[in-house]
């Protein structure tokens, strides 16, 4: 995929956030293998209905794709059916908004059967509306060839109901799939040696390199937004308490996810609403940390789970200074509006053994849900 990042500044929009969203879009487009080309964004205060950026806009997009030899345009904004449909015939190469991009991600990545259901749930939630929006090439396909307006209505029609059962099948598959794994926690939540814990953090915060410092559990491990997309669960045996700390990983958050998204990866943040601590892992090198944290901070308080017990772990110090000596732990409250914290480094080790020693502490200190 051979791309042009198109970013769109609106009056709600700072210069910074535009920055932010396009430098994030460029990494969602690399997690896809992808090549970014240049990036291009316009100032418009009303989106034009048709097109978003205007007919000139859209004009000129093509003159840029013939010349760099690109052929997909993607838009950091949601667009509408026929705004795509437009694009596209102006400019005649793909387009694909934000959503678009992140449910390519998602589908590739995907693994497990839940994982799998939950893309192809999200994915078909995002066409649906966009079915009577198809004309041309993608509605003459269905249609073996088939011109008339009302043929093209029927195949809509068509279209849009075998989408509605396939929703509903899928929707009933992870139902009981939900049943399942709250059978499970239920059969954890009996032992009142057991703790719970979940990892929660922005996509590339470094989640799966904890859990695998943590537990030893070997987990696929990559510097990509959404390198791994399905729940993982292993644990910490603390004997000498008689304490075993059960720790789950979540999907990354990106900053204004998707609705359908959301929805569709909900069933893994049963496992925060479930849990006794949090833990939040912040990619600390990452010079947009604090607004990442926020970021997630609101998906906990969407989900109301902000007023569990967390600590904010905050990673990838070693990013930023060049030994553990250096860490100034007097800063770690500071730092994150004096919220438990800790600085470390998974890639080095730095501290992971403190962070154990408080998650030690926390499980003898904890009667755990439903055990006071």
């Amino acid at each position: 995929m051979r791309c042009i990042l198109v970013g769109v500044k609106t009056k709600n929009r700072s210069d910074k956030e535009l920055k932010q969203s396009l430098s994030e879009l460029e990494g969602l487009v690399e997690a896809l293998n992808g090549v970014a080309l240049g990036k291009i964004y316009q100032k418009r205060d009303i989106p034009d209905p048709a097109t978003f950026i205007g007919k000139g806009k859209a004009k000129q997009l093509k003159e840029i794709s013939e010349g760099v030899k690109a052929d997909t345009l993607i838009f950091d904004v949601e667009l509408s059916p026929i705004q795509i449909t437009n694009i596209e015939k102006i400019t005649d190469v793909q387009v694909m908004d934000r959503t678009d991009l992140i449910l390519s991600i998602f589908s590739e990545r995907a693994k497990t059967k839940q994982a799998k259901l939950q893309v192809e749930l999200a994915t078909l939630q995002h066409q649906l509306p966009r079915v009577y929006g198809q004309k041309g090439k993608a509605l003459s396909r269905i249609g073996g060839g088939m011109k008339t307006k009302g043929a093209g209505e029927k195949l809509g029609e068509i279209k849009a109901r075998r989408i509605k059962e396939r929703i509903s099948k899928i929707k009933k598959e992870l139902e009981q799939i939900k049943k399942q794994r709250k059978q499970q926690r239920k059969w954890r939540s009996k032992d009142p040696s057991i703790i719970k814990v979940a990892l929660v953090g922005y996509t590339n915060a470094g989640k799966s390199s904890l859990l695998h410092r943590l537990t030893k559990r070997e987990t696929f491990i990559s510097d990509q937004l959404f390198a791994t997309l399905d729940t993982k669960t292993s644990y910490i045996m603390f004997p000498d308490v008689d304490k075993k700390v059960v720790i789950t990983d979540t999907v990354g958050f990106v900053k204004d996810m998707p609705e359908e998204i959301m929805e569709a990866f909900m069933a893994t943040l049963e496992e925060v609403e479930e849990a006794d601590l949090i833990l939040h892992v912040v990619d600390i090198s990452d010079e947009n940390w604090l607004e990442k944290l926020e970021s997630v901070e609101k998906i906990l308080r969407k989900i109301k789970v902000e007023d569990k017990p967390s600590i904010v772990v905050l990673n990838k110090i070693d990013k930023i200074i060049p030994s553990a000596d250096l860490i100034d732990h007097s800063q770690e409250g500071m730092m994150t509006g004096n919220k438990e914290s800790i600085i470390i480094s998974t890639e080095k080790g730095w501290n992971v053994d403190k962070l154990m020693e408080k998650l030690k502490e926390f499980a003898v200190n904890l009667s755990p849900i439903g055990y006071n």
